[in-house]
């Protein structure tokens, strides 16, 4: 980013010039809470919109693993013998280790978007060089 430099009368006395910076400061502070709370209500948005997603994709699966567990819990039990309760057994076992690697992929998923406000500290990298050019 490029910093402007604004001409400066010779003749403009102290006080002035510290009144002009104590203006700009307000200005940048209240410019940097604006940027923070953009990103704020941007990632709300999409964190809501994601979520809704989520639930509806866990509705539709829960209906087809129901439908899925059933049909393999019969078919295990009829190469069985009809022992339904050993395709009972076998078909929880599978979900059990089908549902915990979901669960470690899932979990991982959520460590992999920043949430941490990247344009704002990129901002306030800004801010403090732009206050190193004033204060030299």
């Amino acid at each position: 980013m490029a910093v402007n430099r604004m001409p400066v009368d010779p003749d403009t006395g102290i006080p002035e010039l510290i009144h002009r910076l104590g203006d700009d400061s307000k200005r940048l502070v209240a410019d940097e809470f604006r940027l923070a709370k953009l990103e704020v209500r941007d990632n709300l948005k999409r964190g809501g919109k994601d979520a809704m997603w989520l639930a509806a994709a866990f509705g539709v699966a829960v209906v087809a693993l129901l439908a899925f567990t059933l049909c393999l819990i019969t078919l295990i039990g009829r190469i069985v013998n009809g022992h339904m309760w050993v395709g009972a057994l076998v078909t929880g076992v599978l979900e059990v280790v089908v549902g915990m690697v979901v669960l470690r992929r899932g979990l991982g998923a959520f460590k992999e978007p920043s949430y941490s406000m990247v344009e704002t500290r990129e901002s306030l990298k800004d801010t403090k060089v732009w206050v190193g050019t004033i204060r030299s």
